[in-house]
């Protein structure tokens, strides 16, 4: 599963997450406000599940940037995306979208959905941009800050 990261340069590759990326992953998340925030522990454990679809983009031996999804039947949801502040808006992040989605089609999954920060109109631009539309709200979904979610989704060619 690896590939180059779209407009990145030499030197950047996505590959598969793998348990000993979990502290340069959780340091990406403490700089990413607008992610989900989760202890290395809890992403090693993430790993393990039924379904799982992982990926980190990769800089000089470093993690720049993930992506967390999961399956199940033929549905999925993408569970946490991030990069790391200085990565971003240099496709990165659309690099890591469009490789977990490859990933779902390949697994004749359907649909995928996803939750983002009302507040975050960024991310809702991104995945708006990436073919998702939005489908509904979820209210104090959010914890600290308590914030509503809304919901996207995107239907997959099969």
């Amino acid at each position: 599963m690896a590939a180059k990261a779209k407009g990145q340069g030499a030197g950047v590759s996505i590959r598969a997450l793998r348990r000993e990326d979990a502290e340069n992953v959780t340091k990406i998340l403490r700089e990413s406000a607008e992610a989900a925030d989760w202890s290395a522990e809890s992403l090693k454990d993430s790993l393990g599940w039924a379904g799982v679809a992982a990926l980190v983009c990769e800089a000089d031996g470093k993690a720049t940037g993930f992506v967390m999804g999961r399956q199940v039947g033929d549905e999925a949801e993408i569970l946490n995306l991030a990069v790391t502040p200085a990565r971003r808006r240099k496709g990165q992040g659309g690099a890591l979208l469009e490789e977990v989605l490859m990933e779902f089609v390949a697994r004749r999954v359907s649909r995928v959905f996803l939750e983002v920060r009302e507040s975050n109109q960024t991310g809702i631009a991104f995945y708006l941009k990436h073919g998702f539309s939005k489908t509904g709200r979820r209210p104090g979904y959010y914890r600290e800050p308590e914030e509503a979610a809304i919901v996207m989704e995107k239907k997959l060619a099969g």
